[in-house]
């Protein structure tokens, strides 16, 4: 199964991190859905918004070991859910996404959250703040 990423793990070294494993990516963006920022964070969340359109990366074939990793990485504040997106070519490709769930939109804020604002400013904030990466690999449950 592929991955739709729209936030953090759009960074390959992040994601190799997370998933142990790098699989090959293409650009890809997803109708429907609205990225935000969350309080206090510097991950975002998507939600389903019409009309909205987020930019992100599939990655292709995404292992089951690299999927246990990223559920565990994801954690309770996401279900990971079936979506199309559109390749940069125009293909539709199926994926599984992380969509925040119901009982944490309270943490969306009303800004758009920017991948290129995070490679500036975030990036090294979010791993300082995350020490899970060493727990995802031994099996444990990783806090953000």
């Amino acid at each position: 199964m592929n991955l739709f990423a729209y936030g953090t793990l759009m960074c390959a070294e992040i994601m190799q991190q997370v998933a142990g494993c790098l699989p090959a990516q293409l650009p890809a963006t997803l109708a429907g859905y609205r990225r935000s920022r969350l309080r206090g964070e510097e991950y975002p969340a998507i939600v389903g918004q019409q009309g909205a359109v987020v930019q992100g990366v599939v990655y292709l074939e995404v292992s089951q070991e690299a999927w246990r990793r990223l559920d565990r990485f994801e954690g309770e504040m996401y279900d990971r859910r079936p979506v199309l997106v559109d390749g940069a070519e125009g293909q539709s490709l199926a994926a599984d996404t992380y969509v925040i769930r119901p009982e944490f939109a309270r943490l969306l804020l009303p800004a758009e959250w920017s991948y290129a604002e995070f490679l500036r400013t975030g990036r090294k904030r979010f791993a300082a703040d995350y020490a899970g990466f060493a727990a995802l690999a031994a099996g444990e449950r990783a806090e953000r």
